[in-house]
């Protein structure tokens, strides 16, 4: 597998190349400033999703879409969407965030929430897109939670299931056994303490309402994200428990089976992730191109041009963007055939 592996072209600044340094440079930056408008979407079941759109919107319906899902309890103040989605509307793109449930400005109205393989309501979104703006080429991608989820999704519809022309992943949990595990160790904890203290609020919030059998006494002792969804995540989503929803959420054993144009961007040095993850999982298809950083950190990858800190992710998405949009376009890379559903 390792053979297969692309180097990503991110060079961290001098004295910034730490993980941690990485991880946390976007947050304590200026958050870019983003205009938008937000839109309900009423969900098959009864609940719904707010939609983020940058604003103003291209005029033009064949415009191109660029559509993010977020990390966990991340949400359109994240740094890196309000990025990522100025990045793609500066290009001339209908750029929108999906929050997912109760991630944004209310509550959801089931009780349920929303976990790390819950493609429905993604699937949902971009079939409503593509009613609206059948001729327009759609591009989605994802961060952290939501780009294990968009993995998963790519890989459940198949080449051809999926109004998509690409879909970009960026520092995927692929495995989640060992992300949870990695975030119980040494300095991780903090991120994980962070996570964890977000997840807590949001349930202890709802509790009363959820059909959980947790009082506020044990919700509060949960120590772990890994003890949080086995008490929460999986009981909610119907998983047998925490080994249960990693065994079945985690979207790294179905990268061999993407046939639809992915990019995969990771840092080894991600502190969310064990080093070398990709050397544990299968080996991707000819539609998918991993790029690996050395450094990077978890949603950090801040390079410094024109004498400013900057995001080389919005950069490397903006060039992907650009790539999947040429009308002489329809190939996944320069090296590599988009394999179609019938493998012909």
């Amino acid at each position: 597998m390792t053979g297969q592996l692309h180097p990503a072209d991110f060079r961290p600044p001098r004295g910034l190349a730490n993980r941690h340094v990485q991880t946390l440079l976007p947050r304590l930056l200026p958050r870019r400033r983003l205009p938008h408008r937000v839109e309900i979407l009423e969900l098959p079941d009864g609940d719904f999703v707010e939609l983020a759109w940058a604003h103003p919107a291209p005029a033009d319906p064949a415009a191109p879409v660029f559509v993010l899902f977020h990390g966990l309890e991340g949400s359109l103040h994240s740094p890196y969407a309000r990025e990522l989605l100025a990045t793609a509307a500066g290009l001339g793109w209908r750029a929108v965030l999906m929050h997912f449930r109760g991630c944004g400005r209310l509550p959801n109205r089931l009780p349920r929430a929303y976990h790390s393989g819950d493609t429905a309501d993604a699937y949902w979104l971009i079939g409503q897109l593509g009613q609206r703006y059948p001729r327009a080429l759609k591009v989605a991608a994802g961060v952290s939670l939501g780009a294990n989820m968009l993995v998963k999704l790519v890989a459940e519809q198949g080449g051809d299931g999926l109004d998509l022309a690409g879909a970009i992943a960026i520092s995927a949990p692929l495995d989640l056994a060992a992300s949870a595990e990695t975030l119980h160790r040494g300095f991780a904890r903090v991120y994980e303490r962070h996570l964890l203290a977000s997840l807590k609020a949001r349930t202890a919030a709802r509790l009363d309402a959820l059909p959980l059998a947790l009082d506020r006494a044990a919700l509060a002792a949960l120590d772990s994200l890994r003890d949080y969804d086995d008490a929460v995540t999986a009981p909610l989503h119907g998983f047998a428990g925490a080994e249960d929803y990693y065994r079945r959420a985690s979207a790294g054993r179905l990268i061999g089976e993407l046939e639809l144009p992915t990019l995969l961007l990771h840092a080894d040095d991600d502190p969310f992730m064990p080093p070398g993850l990709f050397a544990r999982l299968p080996s991707p298809g000819d539609a998918v191109r991993v790029e690996v950083a050395r450094h990077g950190g978890h949603v950090g990858f801040m390079e410094r041009r024109g004498g400013r800190l900057r995001s080389w992710l919005a950069r490397r998405v903006a060039r992907q963007l650009e790539d999947w949009s040429r009308p002489a376009g329809g190939q996944a890379w320069p090296d590599r055939r988009r394999v179609s559903r019938s493998g012909s």
